[in-house]
């Protein structure tokens, strides 16, 4: 196997074991195999740590040996395919250019780095994690990366939109992937709807969790912001239809501009 590009070192990497000791589906002996590998082949034959990449990376340019690695997929749009292995396993013709993106705009952007950790959260229904990242547990892991320097103009977390993406916010990709939990959350954090139309369970949920919801007045409700194709949350819930139904009925994701409904 070819070494890294960029560093010279094998391409595997040291992963972290979390077993339980009195796990007994493992023996001693398995503490030690937590080598795996870790390799980036680009179509011009260089490899590269998936880290490395990233660190290194050229908008069209591979790193290693500057041949142009910029692709083209039948649709038309751009992509960059590659060889990932990794401890998931191999997958051939994998297209690596969203994510390279991505980390080049946090490069450039690293206050951006949480927020776009939220959008992940959202669109996975882990509202822990949600919670987590709104009070500021964790912040160190996006300080390693850029964030966190007190320069930059802080981002209201809530409402920030897939700049790169779609423009989506966290409640659009709620909806999207299926996230009854999370949307009820985030209707509870960034918007203005009662209390009164929120169920006693999810009520109950959110007061378990920590989550403390603060005065709406002056702030944006989460439920007026557009995506890239002009739709609101509601709208998006009509058009897939299913389990939103019944959100659509009770008018709770109908966007409130200042406690009066739009004029459409």
């Amino acid at each position: 196997m070819s070494d890294c590009k960029t560093c010279g070192k094998p391409l595997t990497v040291e992963i972290e074991i979390d077993l339980d000791e009195e796990d007994d589906e493992y023996d001693q002996a398995s503490f030690s195999e937590n080598v795996v590998p870790d390799s980036v082949e680009l179509q011009c034959g260089c490899h590269f740590h998936w880290q490395c990449l990233l660190d290194a990376y050229e908008i069209t340019q591979c790193p290693g040996c500057s041949s142009n690695i910029l692709g083209q997929a039948s649709s038309g749009t751009e992509q960059i395919l590659c060889n990932v292995n990794n401890e998931g396993g191999l997958q051939e013709a994998f297209d690596i250019l969203p994510i390279l993106k991505e980390e080049s705009y946090l490069k450039a952007f690293p206050e951006e780095r949480r927020c776009r950790a939220f959008l992940e959260f959202c669109a996975e229904g882990d509202v822990g994690a949600m919670l987590d990242l709104i009070n500021g547990q964790g912040d160190e892991d996006f300080s390693a990366n850029g964030n966190g320097n007190g320069s930059a103009k802080p981002i209201d977390v809530l409402r920030y939109q897939d700049s790169l993406g779609s423009m989506s916010t966290g409640l659009h990709l709620a909806i999207e992937n299926g996230r009854e939990e999370a949307a009820w959350l985030l209707l509870f954090l960034a918007s203005s709807l009662e209390a009164k139309h929120f169920p006693e369970d999810v009520l109950q949920a959110a007061e378990t969790l920590g989550a403390k919801r603060e005065e709406q007045t002056g702030r944006v409700d989460i439920r007026i912001m557009e995506d890239g194709a002009h739709r609101t949350a509601e709208n998006l819930a009509e058009q897939l239809g299913g389990k939103w139904d019944e959100w659509i009925h009770s008018e709770r994701l109908k966007p409130i501009l200042d406690g009066i409904l739009p004029v459409v």
